[in-house]
């Protein structure tokens, strides 16, 4: 941590608000356990605060509802493909892996990056380097490796770095 985190009650508001409202589910709605659920939704995140990692933040809301539509349109279309594939004869597919080259390197975007992936049926997210500069990738049919990588990046890391700015 590069900067002491000035004081607040509540560091992480909706983590607070999450943990007392789970609390209460878990525990009957009775005074001692609302109060012991709001100590605990105060203490916890003080003592987890000052080890997470600065959160990285959507540039752009309206972008982000953009990724969004395009990954669910994505899914409708790979899952009928996938579905065509797969009740045609089992000879005519072509599994491969391939190596995804990453131009983005920050926790958030490369987790909704491979997620994206392997949500979108035909592919799956197998391994991100060590060096986080390549994702490993399954895909149930693959005719032109080039294309499907510059068709990953476009799709899906191009935009996720607009949205983060990185």
């Amino acid at each position: 941590m590069d900067k002491v985190r000035n004081f607040s009650w509540f560091p992480m508001p909706y983590h607070s608000i999450l943990l007392w409202l789970v609390w209460q589910i878990l525990h009957d709605f009775s005074n001692g356990h609302m109060v012991l659920g709001a100590v605990f939704a105060i203490v916890i995140p003080w003592i987890v605060a000052p080890l997470s990692e600065k959160r990285l933040v959507a540039k752009s809301h309206i972008k982000v509802l953009m990724y969004t539509f395009r990954l669910l349109v994505d899914i409708v279309v790979s899952n009928y493909d996938v579905a065509k594939r797969v009740l045609q004869s089992n000879r005519s597919l072509k599994p491969a892996f391939i190596a995804v080259p990453l131009d983005i390197n920050a926790p958030v975007p490369l987790t909704i990056f491979a997620s994206s992936v392997s949500l979108t049926p035909g592919t799956v997210s197998v391994e991100l380097s060590d060096d986080k500069k390549w994702l490993y990738v399954h895909v149930l049919h693959l005719e032109d490796e080039q294309e499907l990588i510059n068709l990953i990046k476009h799709r899906y890391e191009a935009p996720l770095k607009e949205i983060f700015g990185c």
